[in-house]
């Protein structure tokens, strides 16, 4: 028999406050079988509020070493394996998280594609201009952007809401400082140009290789 071709996995990428559960549903909904939405936020909020209780942290802390040995490691290897396992069985996925380490260095980025089963992985990356992204952290007061808010350029430094990854990608930039029912048109016109030219990975979109 033949090996089985996972099926698509579409990663939307970006700064927390970005706009990426935004570009996510709207990509969802134009693409045809509509994927899986694995959101890290979704998947995981609730779970990691316990186990920041639990360990005695604040309840903001999404940044920093602690959190990154003891929490992100998981999240992202949990999104990972699931990913996988659902791709495996034919349908699409799109995730969706910052995923600030596997974006921002090509070698990693290729290991966690084949983490992911390889074939079809395609970076959407959402751009977010710094100050916009500063007055939406402040605007949704989550408590979950406290750190952020609170050590801003060392946040920005480290997230680069507005420099390309050096991997392959497609570049969505998100420039409005709100999107009232979810339509924005110069947002929504990006997404439909991505999915019009989409083509097998490999194959240029949008100036960028899918």
């Amino acid at each position: 028999m033949p090996p089985v071709v996972p099926a698509p996995v579409w990663v939307v990428a970006g700064a927390p406050g970005a706009g990426k559960s935004t570009v996510a549903g709207l990509l969802a909904e134009r693409l045809t079988p509509h994927p899986a939405v694995l959101d890290k936020d979704t998947v995981y909020g609730s779970f990691v509020a316990a186990v920041l209780a639990s360990a005695g942290r604040e309840p903001g802390e999404r940044e920093g070493a602690w959190y990154d040995d003891n929490v992100k490691v998981h999240e992202y290897q949990g999104l990972t394996y699931t990913a996988r396992e659902i791709r495996d069985h034919g349908c699409p996925v799109l995730l969706v998280g910052p995923f600030t380490g596997q974006i921002r260095d090509p070698a990693v980025w290729e290991a966690w594609r084949a983490g992911l089963g390889g074939g079809d992985v395609r970076l959407v990356w959402v751009s977010c201009d710094a100050e916009v992204l500063r007055r939406r952290l402040i605007a949704r007061g989550s408590e979950r952007d406290g750190a952020k808010l609170a050590a801003y350029a060392r946040f920005v430094e480290r997230m680069r809401p507005d420099e390309p990854p050096p991997v392959p990608h497609v570049a969505i930039h998100n420039a409005k400082d709100r999107v009232q029912d979810g339509t924005a048109d110069a947002l929504i016109d990006q997404i439909e140009q991505l999915v019009r030219t989409s083509r097998p990975l490999g194959e240029t979109v949008n100036g960028a290789h899918s």
